[in-house]
């Protein structure tokens, strides 16, 4: 439902709530390995994911990517949207172009429920929230 891009994406957000603060920033070398994504894709995603706002950066000495609290008010959603965009959420799992309650593909009626509920979950769900549920865990980043 989500490119396999978004998943490290949530991942590395993740991470970055659980071990980054402002006085505390991560460099993509420190982090790559856990979200088991090459360090130079994941510079990409985190640039990308910077330049939103969903994540904060610093240049220079000292320098890297962290969660600020503005930050943990972002969605699921709103990182997938970055990385896949608009278009890819309510695209057709079959890729039909003109896949819609009028001109249903042949798996439209199977995965629509569903799919709508994933959706509505990212949406609802906002960083804050997960990290809170993950502080003090032992977090496992698998893709």
């Amino acid at each position: 439902m989500i490119s396999n891009s978004a998943k490290y994406a949530i991942k590395a957000v993740i991470y970055l709530g659980l071990h980054s603060s402002k006085s505390n920033k991560i460099l993509t070398r420190e982090m790559f390995e856990e979200i088991r994504v090459s360090e130079s894709y994941l510079a990409k995603i985190l640039q990308q994911l910077s330049r939103s706002g969903i994540i904060s950066s610093t240049k220079g000495r000292n320098g890297g990517f962290y969660l600020s609290a503005e930050n943990t008010e972002h969605s699921l959603m709103d990182i997938v949207r970055v990385i896949d965009g608009d278009k890819s959420i309510a695209s057709c799992i079959l890729g039909i172009n003109n896949c819609d309650m009028d001109h249903p593909c042949p798996l439209h009626d199977l995965v629509g429920k569903g799919r709508t509920e994933f959706n509505s979950t990212l949406e609802n769900t906002n960083l804050k929230d997960i990290i809170f549920k993950l502080q003090g865990k032992d977090v496992y980043y698998p893709l």
